[in-house]
This record gives C-alpha cells, sequence and structure tokens, in this order.
C-alpha cells in the first residue's frame, strides 16, 4: 500500500506540473529532470553566475541549506567577485530561521565568515549592500545580544530592504519569512503572521510557481487559527519543487493542523523516501516524526511497528552539525526521542512509557520529551518514586534552558514539568492539588504555540486534563475539556475518545455515538482488529 499511495502521489504532482499553462521565466531543470520550481533573484554578478545563481536561490527557497551552499560555491566558480553568493552562503548556515534553538558558536562564525567575504567582494550595489547588512544582523554580537533580539532586527532590516526597493519581489519574500520567523510564540492576534501572508499572498499571482511564497505560507499559518489559509499552497507546494525532499514534506504542518491524516502520511513517505535517497538524515527523521504522529492519529500502529527498528540504525548516522536541509541540527534528535514517546502515550502503553530511557543529546529539550513520558508512565502504573525522578530532571533541564536563554524550549519543558507534577499529585492521591496544576498547565500551554519540528505536543494540556476529569468521576467537565482540544488539534484520536466517553458517561449518548463515529471515520484505514477503542466505537455506533 505505501508503494501504491507513493505512485499516485507522484502522479498528481506530475499531473499538476503538466496542466499548468503558467509563464515559466527560470524552472530549474538539472540532473534527471530536476524541479525546485521558478525564481529569479536580479544580482550584478556576471552572466555566466546568474542562471546557477537562481537554482541555489530555489534551493534556499526550500530550505535546502546544504545543496544551496554548493550552488552558491559553483556561483562563485563562475564569478569569484559575486558578492550575493556569499550572502546566499550566510543565508544557508542561519539554517532554518522558523526554529527557536540557539545556534552554536561553530555555527556563528561560518556565518560571519560568509558575511566577511561578502564585504570585502565588494558588493556592486545598495540594494546589494542592504542585503548583505541585513543577514550580518543574524550573526552579529551573539556573544552580547540575544538571539531573538537579533532576529527582530533581521526582520526590521529587511522590511527596510523592502520598502527601499518596493519592485523587488525577493526583497519582499524574505520580509514575509523574517516577519514569520520573529513572531512571538505568545502573540495570540498573529499580527507577524497576517502581516507576512497578506504580503505572500499578494506576491503568488505574480510568482505561481515560486517555491518560497508557498513554503511561507505554509510556516506563516502553521498555527491553528490560521491554518485553513494555507491548504492550498500545501495542495501545490510539492508539486511545484518535488525535487526538493522538504517541500514533499512541508505539505504536512498544515495536513497536520486540519486533521487530514492520510494526506500527512503520503507526503511524508514521499519526503522521507526523497531524504534517504539523498543520505539526508535529519530530514528523513523529520518526515518520519511527523508520519508516525499520523499513523497514530489513525490507528495504523502495524505502520509505525514496522518502522521503529530503523531508529537505531538513523540515530548512528545523525550528525547534528553537518548542515543538510531544514531539518538540520535538532530535528534528528527530536525525533528519536519523539517517536517512541508518541509510540507508548498515543497508546496508553504506560509501562512502555514507563521504560523509555533518554539519549544523551546537546539539545536538552529532547531528553525532556522520554522524560516527561517516563513521568507519566510511572504515575499511572504506580512507580511513584521512578515519576518522582523524571519530574526532578525535568525541572533541571527546564532551569538549565531558561539559565541559557533558551527561553522557548525552557517554556515547552515547563509544561511537560507541570503536567507530570499534576499526574504525580493525581497518584499520591491528591486530587484537588493534580486538577488545579493541571489546569494551570493548559493555561500555560494554551498561551504559547508549538515549534516547527514537532507535529504537536506529546499528550496536549488539555488533552490530559480531560483524562483526569475522567478519571476522577467528572465526564461533563473532562467533555469540555476534549472539545477544546480538539479546536486546536482536530480529529486527534485521543481527544475525539475522550470526547465519546465523556459524553457517554454524561448520559448523551447521542453525542457519544456521533464522536464515536467520527473516531471510526478518522480511523477507517485502521489496523484490525486494532485497538480495544475501536471494539468499543464499533458497540456504541451499532446500537
Amino acid at each position: 500500500m505505501p508503494n501504491l499511495r507513493r505512485a499516485a502521489y507522484v502522479l498528481t504532482c506530475s499531473a499538476i506540473l503538466l496542466s499548468t499553462d503558467l509563464p515559466r521565466a527560470q524552472d530549474h531543470q538539472h540532473a534527471a529532470g530536476e524541479r525546485l520550481g521558478t525564481v529569479h533573484f536580479e544580482t550584478s554578478c556576471a552572466a555566466p553566475a546568474r542562471e546557477p545563481f537562481d537554482r541555489a536561490m530555489a534551493l534556499l527557497h526550500s530550505f535546502e541549506f546544504g545543496t544551496a551552499i554548493d550552488g552558491f560555491t559553483s556561483v562563485l566558480a563562475a564569478d569569484p567577485s559575486c558578492a550575493m553568493a556569499y550572502w546566499g552562503i550566510a543565508m544557508a548556515r542561519w539554517t532554518n530561521p522558523t526554529t527557536a534553538t540557539p545556534r552554536p558558536p561553530a555555527q556563528i562564525q561560518q556565518g560571519l565568515d560568509a558575511v566577511a567575504h561578502a564585504r570585502a567582494a565588494n558588493p556592486k550595489t545598495a540594494r546589494e549592500r542592504g542585503y548583505i547588512d541585513a543577514v550580518a544582523v543574524l550573526f552579529t554580537d551573539a556573544g552580547t545580544v540575544s538571539q531573538p533580539a537579533r532576529i527582530a532586527a533581521y526582520e526590521r532590516a529587511m522590511g527596510a530592504v523592502a520598502a527601499a526597493y518596493p519592485d523587488d519581489r525577493e526583497a519582499s519574500i524574505f520580509w514575509a519569512l523574517a516577519l514569520t520567523s520573529a513572531a512571538p510564540p505568545t502573540d495570540k492576534t498573529y499580527a507577524n503572521q497576517l502581516k507576512a501572508g497578506a504580503i505572500l499572498e499578494r506576491l503568488l499571482p505574480e510568482e505561481p510557481d515560486h517555491p518560497g511564497i508557498m513554503h511561507y505560507l505554509i510556516h506563516t499559518y502553521d498555527v491553528p487559527a490560521l491554518a485553513g489559509r494555507a491548504l492550498d499552497a500545501a495542495r501545490r507546494y510539492a508539486a511545484i519543487a518535488p525535487s526538493a525532499p522538504h517541500a514533499l514534506h512541508m505539505p504536512s504542518h498544515i495536513f497536520t493542523r486540519v486533521g487530514a491524516w492520510q494526506d500527512s502520511i503520503d507526503t511524508n513517505i514521499a519526503s522521507a523516501d526523497a531524504a534517504r535517497r539523498g543520505s539526508m538524515t535529519n530530514e528523513e527523521l523529520h518526515a518520519l516524526d511527523y508520519m508516525v504522529y499520523a499513523y497514530l492519529q489513525t490507528g495504523q500502529d502495524d505502520a509505525v511497528r514496522a518502522l521503529l527498528p530503523r531508529l537505531d540504525a538513523l540515530a548512528a548516522q545523525v550528525d547534528p552539525t553537518k548542515i543538510t536541509g531544514a531539518a538540520s541540527g535538532p530535528a534528528g534528535a527530536f525525533a528519536l526521542a519523539a517517536i517512541p514517546a508518541r509510540w507508548a502515550l498515543e497508546r496508553r502503553d504506560w509501562p512502555a512509557a514507563a521504560r523509555l530511557e533518554p539519549q544523551p543529546s546537546q539539545f536538552a529539550y529532547t531528553e525532556a520529551m522520554t522524560y516527561f513520558a517516563r513521568a507519566l508512565g510511572a504515575s499511572h502504573t504506580g512507580a511513584l518514586d521512578d515519576a518522582r525522578r523524571a519530574s526532578a530532571a525535568l525541572d533541571d533541564i527546564q532551569k538549565k534552558l531558561a539559565g541559557s536563554g533558551d527561553l522557548y524550549w525552557a517554556e515547552q519543558v515547563a509544561i511537560e514539568r507541570d503536567g507530570a507534577k499534576a499526574y504525580l499529585a493525581l497518584a499520591e492521591g491528591h486530587t484537588d492539588e493534580a486538577l488545579a496544576t493541571m489546569r494551570a498547565t493548559a493555561l500555560r500551554e494554551d498561551a504559547t504555540e508549538k515549534n516547527a519540528v514537532t507535529p504537536g505536543p506529546l499528550a496536549p494540556a488539555r488533552e490530559l486534563l480531560g483524562d483526569m476529569l475522567l478519571e476522577t468521576k467528572q465526564p461533563s467537565t473532562a467533555l469540555v475539556e476534549y472539545e477544546a482540544t480538539l479546536k486546536k488539534e482536530p480529529n486527534r484520536f485521543r481527544a475525539v475518545h475522550g470526547a465519546a466517553r465523556a459524553a457517554a458517561e454524561s448520559g448523551d449518548q447521542e453525542m457519544a455515538r456521533r464522536y464515536y463515529a467520527q473516531l471510526l471515520q478518522i480511523a477507517a484505514k485502521a489496523d484490525s482488529p486494532g485497538r480495544p477503542e475501536f471494539a468499543e466505537a464499533k458497540r456504541v455506533t451499532e446500537r
């Protein structure tokens, strides 16, 4: 079946491409019919460098950073004085601008070196100097200026370039990306995202095959309240740039937000296969994390079970210092920790969760996911000393992250820590304390947004609150929490099942039937006989 789905997906992409009558200024075709989309970036570089520059730009816009650096290096072979090629290398060295992880000193130095080379090449126009000065802000004074402050300064600098050159579409596109990257995760008005989206949507009719516009629309609207706005981009991006593994993956960000699980599975199968062929281990793992999440929402557990043995081999290949694609850096370590934790928690296999072993990582928040799963598993199985140790480890990681200035991930780990403590309190018999802590944790999670590295939290806090309320015989209140979860995480298996149970225990059998029917619809391709929840759903819906 995966092969058939993959073939159908490729044929669909091909059909879209063949049926498009839109002009292609520079549709980048290279070895084996390479398709990266259409980009033209005006530079003062010599004529022989212009086509390879546009190809490198197309790669950059799809966050294929390693091959983009190779492309800009080939530009320099054609024109050693092309300052903008060094600008492109600096942009690629920054890697994925939508991730909050602080860049390590070695990476900062690589970016500074590229900026220095760009300036030494004596950029020939004020516009080019504007681009170079803007990217320099990301790397300059990293030891004294926080990364969020530098990202905000970069957004302002790109805004100034876009204002100075209103006919330069690339400046506006990069400004839109900068607005999204600088958006505070606590801003629920989504002011930056809406501004960025308006810029990109205005440019889309003029650049219908531009990979960056499609890509950045997806990132811009990758929040529950806005995700529906990016459905068209999600459906088109992979067809525009199918030679980029990340372009094959990105639609799943929106498919995840709207609960289109099979679409997410199919596009990540294609992405993981492409990444594996290109020896891009981090990209493969990132696609697998999203794929596993979607499989688990649909009850296709056998598919996940078949993937799990691959993780050890992939772990041996992960190099967080190597720049490849969008998943360069922490994404591989994140997936390696997240997938086993999801496998246990989504199936409510508490003994398996309690047995998970944290793997040392330079990204401490990835280890925190394992401790969070262990804490929940231990609390549910009565191993309370283990639960206390796991909660203490989460507290230590949170303090370490906060002390290092990694405030985004410190907050995410704090949410995990507090959820773990709530369930420990429940296991200790302190029900009121447990519920109060879990409610506060849910509010804390509501106040932030997920990072692009993950399809979603291991267990949403409001869903866990609903579980706790069900366990303490408060089904009507639990139903409210499950329905709140589903507004943010539509078609999520555990929340739909929880809502069905809560409705049934509240005495609303008609609502219970509706939720059980929804569960069976979501799990139309589930294993047979599969999870016990399916038998439960069939009993209720067939009455």
